[in-house]
């Protein structure tokens, strides 16, 4: 999946999932804060957040892994989710 789709769809995820009326994807920037000063989510949206990734893209996040280098913005957040992503791959015939 490209990066710019990637942080697409999870900026639409977040704002579908944590019902952030008033709130548009386009609003939310790459690099601002998820929790705190910017978009203000807190430890039971964190939470929220992980059931739909978990569900949304087939990944699997432990508890450790939910903090502010993951966490920390969107930008953060997408690079962890495709790394995931890229670990699910199958390995083709040639590959092994």
């Amino acid at each position: 999946m490209a990066q710019d789709g990637l942080r697409t769809d999870l900026k639409k995820l977040i704002v579908t999932t944590l019902n952030l009326d008033g709130l548009t994807p386009e609003r939310i920037a790459d690099d601002e804060p998820l929790f705190g000063s910017g978009l203000g989510l807190d430890s039971v949206d964190a939470l929220e957040l992980v059931v739909a990734l978990e569900k949304e893209y087939g990944i699997s996040i432990a508890s450790h892994e939910v903090d502010r280098t993951v966490f920390g913005s969107l930008a953060s957040l997408a690079g962890f989710v495709e790394r995931r992503l890229a670990e699910r791959k199958p390995q083709s015939a040639d590959g092994q």
